[in-house]
């Protein structure tokens, strides 16, 4: 348990003042012992069942008495053993709804929420001493993999009050086995990014899962150097260099399959906050049919990709799916009669038959120069990761003029913003004009979750920020989730693309050449019949996959 939370527990129920708390989470962060023990040596409670008692009242939980607990094999089976290792979690019985579970740390809300994510059912935190708890864990899961407390107390990290805390060996076999443990459930639950951030008295761990940040259970503090010099080594950084960012990767196995991760450590008051961008390879397996994008847009793109030149570029912001939208139309133009090439920053993805550059500015291989040294090996189509300069853009519109099709991203809010921002950096108009084949933009939001959707009447004024009237909706049904166990209690599972498509024509390359702002060329495109993010909002709103708030998030 972190200090922080008991001390909180116990100052707003007025057992302890501020003074007495400083005291208790400082021997406890820079002496390296437990809570509890520091409690009792401040004589705060006569025992540990009075503290136990008192966590109980605090959430409204039953109090048990573990100490002859055998629960059935089938109650134990429920949940896997590095499920209930990661947790610190061990079930106590089970119903037709729920299941009650005992944690070694009953005051970390994150953790039921966790758990119920991980389940798939609603999860009844219940109380008991921590060091019954985690016996029963150890007893019946096994400790060859190591829980989180398993592994802490093998550190042998407490340290005498006043003695300086020593670093443990991130190489060391219980800081291997936490991390691994880390990773693996991170990947479990499908997250996109784990977050490593030391503060000053404590070390959170984090993952994204649908673009929506989850909270691990945090190891001590003391240990958050050990930890992140693991990840270090695993990803091959230096870990004798802390004063400055790094980059690294990590290949790892987790239930049979490989898995790639990007890692990224960067430089803080407290430490190094490291973030692992987890590559998922099933990604670059998706076709254009599989990115939930109307038939309309996607033969256009299917038919703008086989054309011998032109510039077309995909739209949006860190996180928007660009990357996976170009992959899919590489793979549809990979074919052995076409030379393909790219330049990225980094690779994140190896596609076969395709030959990738990656981008590496600190000995000047910038994507310019990537670009005129690929109009030398004579492509058919080029993929440039991102448009973030004149010169860049210059090179790529030359490769198109002399017989090349480039695809290419840049971040704008909307597709028209594309073309004026060529024009910002110093493009002349009428070469964009000239070479401009289309903009896709796009944005990701999370899709309900098909197992607790509900429908619902919104209110006048959501509506009013939607744009929409009663009249424009019609008998048109409108969902939400109300949340459940398969997603966590957050109404949302997976998610899915929102899409507009700017496609240059005669009457808007006039518009270009003339400087005309972005504002006019989508009134325009839009008069011709393009529809806009917010509208393709609307599409998925009525056809149920999502909701009101995440349209008006995204758009």
């Amino acid at each position: 348990m972190t200090a922080q939370n008991v001390v909180d527990m116990l100052v707003t129920r007025g057992i302890i003042d501020d003074g007495q708390a400083y005291d208790i989470a400082h021997e406890t962060v820079q002496g390296g012992k437990d809570v509890l023990q520091v409690l009792t040596e401040f004589e705060v409670f006569r025992n540990e069942d009075e503290f136990w008692a008192l966590v109980a009242e605090e959430l409204g939980a039953e109090h048990f008495d573990l100490s002859s607990f055998d629960p059935p094999p089938e109650l134990v089976g429920i949940m896997p053993g590095a499920m209930a290792k990661l947790y610190g979690a061990f079930p106590i019985s089970i119903d037709p709804k729920s299941v009650h579970v005992a944690f070694t740390d009953p005051l970390n809300p994150q953790l039921v929420e966790d758990l119920r994510f991980a389940l798939g059912r609603d999860v009844v935190p219940v109380v008991a001493r921590k060091s019954q708890v985690q016996s029963l864990i150890d007893k019946h899961y096994g400790t060859s993999s190591g829980s989180f407390n398993e592994v802490f107390s093998q550190l042998g990290m407490a340290a005498d009050k006043g003695k300086n805390q020593q670093e443990a060996d991130p190489n060391s076999a219980p800081i291997v086995r936490f991390v691994d443990l880390v990773l693996n459930q991170a990947i479990k639950e499908k997250a996109s990014d784990i977050h490593f951030e030391p503060f000053e008295y404590e070390f959170k761990i984090r993952y994204r899962v649908d673009g929506a940040l989850y909270e691990m259970a945090p190891p001590p503090v003391h240990l958050a150097n050990s930890i992140i010099s693991r990840v270090k080594v695993m990803a091959n950084m230096n870990i004798a260099e802390r004063r400055v960012p790094q980059d690294g990767r990590i290949m790892t196995t987790c239930e049979g399959r490989q898995v790639d991760m990007r890692v990224s450590s960067l430089p803080t008051q407290h430490g190094e906050s490291v973030v692992l961008r987890v590559l998922d390879r099933s990604s670059i397996q998706l076709s254009l049919t599989d990115l939930g994008m109307p038939d309309h847009l996607r033969n256009y793109i299917e038919d703008t990709i086989q054309k011998p030149k032109g510039i077309f570029i995909v739209t949006g912001p860190t996180g928007a799916g660009k990357t996976t939208t170009l992959y899919a139309a590489l793979r549809k133009i990979n074919t052995v009669d076409c030379k393909l090439l790219t330049a990225e920053d980094p690779v994140e993805y190896e596609l076969d038959g395709i030959m990738q550059v990656p981008v590496n500015d600190a000995v000047g291989l910038t994507f310019a120069r990537a670009l005129r040294a690929f109009l030398r090996q004579d492509p058919d189509r080029i993929m440039v990761g991102e448009m973030r300069d004149l010169e860049t853009a210059q090179i790529a519109i030359q490769a198109s003029l002399t017989g090349h099709l480039v695809l290419s991203t840049l971040h704008t809010n909307d597709a028209a913003g594309a073309v004026t921002r060529l024009v910002d950096m110093g493009v002349e108009p009428f070469l964009v004009a000239a070479t401009l084949e289309g903009v896709l933009a796009q944005r990701l939001l999370r899709t309900i979750c098909k197992n607790c959707k509900t429908s619902y009447e919104p209110s006048q004024s959501i509506l009013n920020q939607l744009g929409l009237t009663q009249s424009d909706i019609g008998g048109k049904m409108f969902y939400t989730g109300s949340g459940c166990g398969t997603c966590g209690n957050t109404g949302y599972k997976g998610r899915r693309g929102l899409f507009e498509l700017l496609d240059m024509n005669d009457t808007l390359r006039d518009l270009v050449t003339k400087k005309a702002p972005s504002l006019v060329l989508k009134q325009k495109a839009i008069e011709m019949g393009m529809t806009t993010l917010r509208e393709d909002g609307y599409r998925n709103i009525f056809d149920g996959v999502t909701t009101i708030e995440e349209v008006l998030k995204y758009t």
